[in-house]
């Protein structure tokens, strides 16, 4: 596959040649304070000069002190929310003539181009591929999306306060899963994209580009680049053995320390690249001439997300935090081969109270041969 450089310049090509495969192209941009995901039909709409602080429980946008236009970490937008949406219609049935007319909800996907993707994230569309694809059952809404789109992956050069995807295996370099992959360099004058082709579709995307050959220096520029971002990493988790020690100390009186803190209000699933708990809801119009099924996402950290036969599961918010890191970085290996978590730090930054993923898992390897009152003080 093709491996070249090209300026600056040269996004606003690219995004042509996607412009003329794909019905809408989606990437980040400011708006509303943060750097989100959204439609954007130029260059000019990418968030060229802006960057992020992303600490526990805190996230800012400023400016850099350069033009870099990926100089940033992820945001709270996960690409999980063009794939899997936050509420799908599933049927509606209408009554005509004394009858019931059952009609099934219908995906027509749009074609997408992803522009920006990180690493951390490419992980997680392959974690959601085998949720949604792999299993017994297919989604075939999810499906359909999944096919109807193209990614241009951007390897991640600056690393936020809360990110962790070097000890996580998921970056800062993408592995597999895109169509082209950018590496941004910048400094000393210059501003340039090393691109690495990972199909043919994303081969002919880069020749309509203005590009040279990518030499060696450039090569290892990028590689360089690469290096010093996994150095920079603002946490980190050792997942050697994790998924045991979080099943032999389920009554761990860590987890009492941390529901003291969680207000169960599920964002960490909400900004999660692979949650993917949903509920079915049914609506009905005041007349009663028609009703809907939906289904929409839901958080493990509901207390009605547990209730089954009468009663519910997961009475407590100790319960409920506990369900979510454990199946995160434990029960996902049982079911799906791999973690649940990529890395991202989106959990960790979103989370009113700034609890950190990182942190309890060490808590928790820490606490074998450790007094309890030692434990709950670390």
């Amino acid at each position: 596959m093709k491996t070249r450089v090209f300026q600056r310049e040269g996004l606003q090509p690219l995004l042509e040649a996607l412009a003329e495969q794909f019905d809408r192209i989606i990437g980040p941009t400011v708006r509303d304070g943060a750097i989100v995901l959204d439609e954007i039909a130029s260059d000019a709409d990418l968030p060229a000069g802006w960057t992020d602080d992303q600490q526990p429980g805190r996230y800012r946008v400023g400016w850099r002190d350069d033009e870099a236009v990926f100089g940033f970490a992820a945001g709270p937008h996960a690409w999980k929310r063009f794939l899997a949406p936050p509420d799908v219609r599933i049927w509606t049935v209408r009554r005509d003539a004394g009858r019931l007319q059952f009609e099934p909800g219908r995906t027509v996907p749009r074609r997408d181009a992803f522009v920006g993707v990180r690493p951390c994230d490419l992980a997680a569309l392959d974690i959601l591929d085998r949720v949604y694809l792999q299993g017994p059952y297919v989604d075939p809404g999810y499906q359909a999306r999944r096919q109807a789109i193209g990614i241009v992956a951007v390897n991640c050069t600056a690393p936020g306060g809360t990110c962790f995807c070097a000890s996580m295996g998921t970056g800062p370099r993408a592995g597999a899963g895109f169509d082209l992959a950018l590496t941004e360099l910048v400094g000393d004058g210059r501003h340039e994209f090393l691109a690495e082709a990972g199909s043919a579709r994303g081969e002919g995307w880069l020749d309509k580009v203005p590009s040279r050959e990518a030499s060696a220096d450039d090569r290892a520029a990028a590689a360089r680049a690469l290096e010093e971002a996994a150095g920079r990493m603002g946490r980190r988790l050792d997942a050697e053995g994790l998924g045991d020690l979080l099943y032999d100390h389920l009554d761990h009186e860590a987890w009492d320390d941390v529901a003291a803190r969680c207000l169960t209000c599920g964002n960490c699933t909400l900004v999660c690249p692979t949650c993917f708990c949903t509920l079915v809801e049914d609506r009905s119009s005041l007349g009663g001439e028609s009703a809907e099924r939906w289904k929409r996402w839901d958080s493990c950290f509901s207390r009605e997300h547990s209730y089954i036969h009468g009663g519910y599961l997961r009475a407590s918010g100790r319960s409920r935090y506990r369900q979510w890191m454990t199946h995160k970085l434990a029960g996902w290996h049982d079911q799906f081969g791999t973690s649940g978590c990529v890395g991202c730090g989106r959990c960790i930054t979103w989370c009113p109270v700034g609890i950190d993923i990182t942190e309890e898992a060490r808590r928790i390897r820490g606490a074998e041969g450790t007094p309890a009152a030692e434990r709950i003080r670390s």
